[in-house]
């Protein structure tokens, strides 16, 4: 009986061990959805800079299904994720009712203004052709760069959700031509001007470096690390983050993306 005794009284403090260890271990991990491929390499030096500097587990789990990285974080299947810019997470959240909000920025991937005979986007001649996506997201982040050139002027409050119906002023009477994306690198010959995204650019054998005009580090669409309302202070979050708003995360997405990553945020120390 005393030994039946003892043998309980080990299992349970063998028990409590692992459950305190396990504990441990949670209490200084976090875990962050990515996309499959080059993004989930930033992560992965992400991580390695967590645990260097903060002793911060980071578990990076990738998604091969971009719809379900913010189902998975709603749910607190994760506790972040990184792949999406804000007028993206807008739209997810008003559709689907997310209880999701941005902690911090990550890179812009910028969509470029390509041209054959163009040197500079301003030199366009008057009634200039410009082709732009058709597509709602793409057509709005397409004005929003054509505006930063000084081209046009969108009616106030348009902003992520503009269409060309909201173009108040275009003194060049500029004609945007709404094509669905995969056909744009093929009109480049029949208009003065494309923006393309990379996703169609590359195969096309154009270069960010090509373009005439670029987003920068202001542009709305930068990619965000998103959590759930509530925890955008939590102090893995913001270690986390601060990881990847790195120099060596910066070096990385050079190494990976070229010029097609330009960080919206000042490197951390």
């Amino acid at each position: 009986m005393k030994l039946k005794t003892l043998f309980l009284s080990i299992t349970l403090l063998i028990s409590m061990l692992l459950s305190a260890c396990s504990h441990k271990e949670n209490a200084n991990s976090i875990s962050v959805g990515v996309m499959a491929g080059a993004e989930s390499d930033l992560m992965v030096t992400a991580a390695q800079v967590a645990k260097q500097r903060y002793n911060l587990n980071v578990k990076v789990v990738t998604f091969t299904d971009y719809t379900m990285l913010n189902e998975a974080l709603n749910d607190g299947n994760i506790d972040a994720n990184m792949f999406q810019h804000v007028p993206y997470l807008n739209a997810q959240i008003q559709a689907r009712g997310y209880n999701l909000i941005p902690a911090g920025n990550g890179f812009v991937y910028p969509i470029g203004v390509y041209a054959l005979k163009l040197k500079k986007l301003q030199d366009i001649p008057v009634n200039g052709k410009i082709a732009i996506p058709n597509d709602p997201s793409n057509e709005a982040r397409s004005l929003l760069l054509i505006q930063s050139a000084g081209l046009i002027t969108l009616r106030s409050g348009a902003g992520t959700n503009a269409t060309v119906v909201d173009i108040a002023s275009n003194p060049k009477h500029i004609h945007f031509i709404e094509l669905d994306s995969a056909q744009l690198p093929r009109a480049l010959q029949d208009v003065d001007a494309a923006i393309i995204n990379d996703t169609y650019a590359g195969p096309a054998g154009l270069k960010l470096s090509d373009a005439i005009y670029k987003e920068g580090p202001n542009s709305p669409y930068v990619n965000v690390l998103v959590v759930q309302k509530g925890h955008a202070n939590d102090p893995h979050v913001k270690q986390l983050l601060a990881a990847f708003q790195s120099q060596a995360v910066i070096d990385k997405a050079k190494q990976l993306f070229g010029d097609g990553a330009v960080p919206a945020f000042v490197p951390t120390t």
